[in-house]
């Protein structure tokens, strides 16, 4: 294990003291409080990690995976090889840097997870359990664990899917992350572990390639559409799914992670909600900009998998318990990939 020096907090479990003062009790919060990124080089942990160290300083976010990451994430702070499906080698790393806060970001994607689903329900459930069991001994004090709309299936609610409902996953991704939510739950009101969990949609980012999964033609059809002037999409052009941009994403996790704990009244996994639309419209909306753009459609296995999604999400509790709102729609989101990508 590397030695990097950061500032450390001696005992975490003190991060929330009570003290007495002239008869008056007080919540004294120390900060900075150390944190672990587990999955810092994906899709989504790069770009919160950088979040995270923007937020709280550099050498308190320990950014780790079971490789390096780019540039800018390997730059910016301390960094950590981590096989986090290891519970003696996650628990040595909390203990080392006295971590308060853990972010589980691995995971393996839908569409890669079909192809390896041992591999998929071993990373996806393993690590989660010993994160859960770190937290149950008091180790760490607060987790995030990220579900998805993959926990939906074929006979969930299609549009305003509800945040309680139907919803039989028919992918081993989605089996992993709805039995992950269950568990999430259960160690919550068993041990009163703090894990909080929000159900992303498709994301959508400049910064990072995609990672294998079944919305992520909303990322490439820009990277083509800049490079050859067209795209092949692996989705039908009337395939509507839940989207977000990736800057939504990331505020949407500092915020659930920010909130008082009494707000945090689902411990499964919080719906959230952006925008929804389907290839076709993201394809009109990039010939706004570049008229000479062409697509064409060739849907794959991919295919069965969305169709099994939610087309729209009603994120009513996660607005009214901790203040959601998203802020960006497809025209916003155009002008950001093409502008930053072009």
């Amino acid at each position: 294990m590397k030695k990097n020096k950061i500032l450390s907090i001696s005992e975490c479990t003190n991060f929330k003291k009570k003290v007495s003062l002239y008869g008056i009790h007080l919540t004294l919060f120390l900060m900075p409080k150390n944190i672990l990124i587990i999955g810092a080089c994906g899709q989504i942990g790069t770009e919160l990690t950088l979040a995270l160290r923007k937020k709280y300083g550099s050498e308190h976010v320990i950014a780790s995976d079971i490789r390096e990451g780019n540039d800018d994430l390997m730059q910016s702070g301390p960094f950590e090889i981590l096989d986090a499906t290891n519970y003696d080698t996650l628990e040595e790393v909390i203990a080392y840097y006295d971590i308060c806060e853990v972010y589980l970001m691995a995971a393996m994607l839908s569409a890669t997870a079909e192809k390896f689903p041992m591999r998929a329900w071993n990373l996806n459930m393993n690590t989660l359990f010993n994160v859960l069991n770190l937290a149950k001994e008091k180790k760490i004090n607060k987790i995030f664990w990220p579900s998805s709309i993959a926990v939906f299936g074929p006979n969930t609610p299609k549009e305003d899917t509800p945040q309680n409902t139907i919803m039989e996953p028919s992918t081993v991704y989605g089996i992993s992350k709805q039995s992950g939510e269950r568990w999430c739950e259960y160690y919550f009101n068993k041990f009163n572990v703090d894990v909080r969990s929000i159900r992303y949609p498709g994301l959508i980012s400049w910064k990072t390639m995609p990672g294998g999964g079944t919305t992520d033609y909303a990322i490439e059809i820009y990277h083509k559409a800049l490079s050859d002037g067209s795209y092949t999409c692996f989705l039908g052009e009337e395939t509507k799914l839940p989207m977000m941009f990736m800057d939504d994403a990331i505020r949407a996790t500092l915020q659930i992670m920010e909130a008082p704990e009494k707000d945090i009244k689902v411990r499964s996994s919080y719906n959230l909600a952006g925008m929804s639309f389907t290839p076709k419209e993201m394809a009109e909306n990039i010939k706004a900009v570049m008229p000479s753009f062409k697509i064409e459609y060739a849907p794959d296995f991919r295919q069965d998998i969305a169709d099994s999604w939610p087309s729209s999400i009603d994120d009513t509790p996660a607005k009214d318990d901790w203040g959601w709102k998203s802020e960006f729609n497809l025209e916003k989101t155009t002008e950001e990939m093409l502008g930053n990508l072009g």
